[in-house]
């Protein structure tokens, strides 16, 4: 496998032989990305007492790149560019131990203890970003502004805003108000709220300076019921391209090409009755204002001259040598589907645009958060979706690049002995370490979990068999198919493993038999009241022959609810915000109790409906006083 060149190298300052600097339990080792490379220079260390940045315009260094020397306590980063500056200032934080929401924040770093080394490091793909839908559910700015600040924290360079969708317009618009009106916007989905010019111009500038270009998406002409509602004619429509085409160059006269080169027009999940007109018209009125468009794909046919950016099976397909014009890999990068365990591991091992590194057709990825149903707490949608654990896998992939780890299979765990499961056993200590030294204000929902063995008896009306997995959440849907069972046969699952404990015990552990979709509402909703959604079971087979069956630890808020065997787009159960207990990664963990010796764990999963997430989880953690999640300790999974 073809890898960056990383030297962590540790110079004696009486000129010892080097050794590798990752026998150190120090910052350097557990760096997010994982720079190119990096020299250390003796062990003492210095209180930092200043930085410095110099912009080499015309060095010959690649765009994006920096050097960050730190000699003595005096930080120097150099690069072509202000992203470049601000790459080396989120590795000078996550050295000096520098929170995300300190990033530009000079006076946070003076006084952190760190070493004497050098950093030589830039990206193998130009675009690495971060999508928010804010037209379905609206984010406060301040709360875009944190999202941005961890963004630089892991070297992202593009917030894709998704600005408008079916609820609302959230742009000001003077030349047509009654996009603005609380009345042509859905019900309970934050009427009245959209960004000013100021406010987008203040957000723009806000990224710019932390080396991000911010991408609005202006949805056309699918995902617009808000402008039917408003106008009665369909924007696709002659009166309707009236409209659209004064509200875009109001919104280009506002936010000149200068701060928004790139505008996103949508243009998915529609049909209309001259697709290329309609998508002519777009893209001609967005280049002649100097900017270059983008759409999704698959979606309405577009030009060579607008970027794609693929995001189901079709287009994953599709792309490669033979596609005729620039891309971006969206295709796995969907935080609302699935769950933040199987998520975090597929982003990592996800190679981009399936290739090594980006040229001038494959150009990254972006990550997407996309909330169809309806949020009311707004402190829930990070957690529920599983950002910002599944940012920082996606940061390493989009940053490192690489030809693919061998032993990966998208959605299973890698198994012990590939190259895969070393990989991600090393990028979860650093991500448990994130979490502790960085990340204790995002309500993360993970812990490490890749080394948990299983094996698992499947049974079809023609077909039983066993396989072996890993990983503390299980896709049963990939694991029968890996086996040549297809989702729609009544395939049941048990899974078991074995816990060595050396005293008899109570663990806490995250107990799950499904992981609904954010987006088509698709499960089993809440278990019936003392038991596991999905009809799953969870019994513990003791050492001395005895067993004990193991129940959710609290009685359901809301038993039996939420059950919906089919996608509910734009339908009423859509208008219904998720609540903790829905998620397994969020409710109370159950109570495991285990004897001295090995402890044999079983979870029963059967077959109620063809599910688009079919999961069980079994994942143990450590929950502290104050919610926050670790390891735990004092037990053995035993292969």
């Amino acid at each position: 496998m073809i890898k960056k060149i990383i030297a962590l190298l540790v110079v004696a300052a009486i000129g010892a032989p080097f050794m590798t600097a990752q026998t150190r339990a120090d910052r350097t080792a557990m760096l997010i990305p994982e720079p190119s490379s990096i020299i250390l220079s003796g062990d003492k260390e210095y209180r930092l007492k200043s930085i410095s940045e110099t912009i080499l315009a015309r060095s010959g260094m690649a765009p994006e790149s920096y050097s960050l020397v730190i000699r003595k306590g005096k930080a120097a980063i150099s690069a072509p560019d202000r992203a470049g500056i601000v790459h080396g200032r989120a590795t000078l934080a996550q050295v000096a131990g520098v929170c995300p929401e300190d990033i530009m924040n000079d006076d946070a770093f003076i006084g952190a203890m760190v070493r004497n080394m050098k950093v030589q490091d830039s990206p193998t793909f130009p675009i690495r970003g971060f999508m928010h839908d804010t037209g379905r559910n609206f984010r406060e700015v301040e709360t875009l502004k944190r999202e941005i600040d961890l963004m630089a924290f892991y070297k992202l360079n593009v917030f894709h805003w998704h600005l408008t969708d079916n609820p609302a317009w959230r742009i000001e618009c003077r030349a047509y108000p009654q996009l603005n009106d609380p009345q042509y916007q859905r019900k309970g989905r934050d009427e009245g709220h959209f960004y000013t010019y100021e406010q987008i111009r203040d957000v723009i500038a806000y990224a710019s300076e932390r080396g991000i270009t911010v991408i609005p998406e202006i949805d056309m002409p699918g995902h617009s019921q808000y402008f039917d509602r408003t106008f009665g004619f369909s924007m696709a429509s002659e009166k309707g391209m009236e409209v659209l085409k004064a509200c875009l160059e109001e919104f280009m006269s506002e936010i000149p090409a200068e701060m928004c080169p790139y505008v996103h027009i949508g243009s998915d999940e529609v049909h209309v009755a001259d697709p290329q007109g309609f998508m002519q018209f777009c893209e001609d009125l967005i280049i002649s204002h100097g900017r270059t468009p983008l759409a999704w794909y698959p979606g309405l046919p577009s030009s060579d001259t607008t970027i794609s950016q693929i995001w189901s099976d079709e287009g994953r397909r599709a792309s490669g040598k033979g596609f005729p014009r620039r891309y971006i890999d969206s295709y796995m990068g969907y935080l609302n589907l699935g769950n933040p365990i199987v998520n975090t591991m597929n982003f990592f091992l996800h190679q981009l645009c399936s290739v090594e590194a980006g040229d001038e057709k494959a150009m990254g990825g972006i990550l997407c958060l996309w909330n169809d149903v309806r949020v009311t707490d707004k402190t829930r949608t990070l957690p529920h979706n599983g950002m910002p654990e599944g940012m920082l896998g996606f940061a390493q992939s989009s940053w490192g690049g690489g030809d693919g780890y061998e032993g990966s299979d998208t959605y299973l765990f890698p198994v012990p002995g590939t190259e895969a499961y070393e990989a991600l056993g090393d990028f979860e200590k650093k991500m448990a370490y994130h979490r502790d030294s960085f990340l204790a204000g995002w309500n993360v929902r993970w812990v490490a979990n890749a080394h948990i063995p299983w094996t698992a008896a499947i049974t079809s009306r023609e077909i039983r068999a066993e396989a072996k997995a890993w990983g503390g959440c299980i896709d049963l849907n990939a694991l029968c198919s890996k086996k040549m069972i297809p989702s729609d046969r009544q395939a049941e699952v048990v899974l078991t493993t074995e816990i060595h404990v050396t005293k008899d015990t109570v663990i806490t552990a995250w107990v799950g038999f499904d992981s609904p979709s954010r987006s088509t509402r698709m499960s089993d909703g809440i278990g019936e009241q003392g038991k596991w959604e999905n009809g799953g079971r969870v019994h513990v087979f003791f050492p001395d022959g005895s067993s004990a069956e193991v129940f959710p630890s609290n009685p359901w808020n809301e038993p039996g609810s939420y059950r919906y065997h089919h996608h509910t787009w734009h339908q009423a159960p859509n208008e219904l915000p998720y609540t903790d207990e829905q998620f397994f990664w969020m409710r109370e963990p159950a109570l495991i109790p285990l004897k001295a010796g090995r402890n044999v764990i079983q979870l029963y999963c059967p077959h109620r409906f063809r599910a688009s997430n079919r999961h069980a989880a079994f994942i143990p953690l450590t929950i502290g006083p104050d919610g926050t999640v670790s390891e735990p300790t004092g037990i053995q999974f035993v292969n």
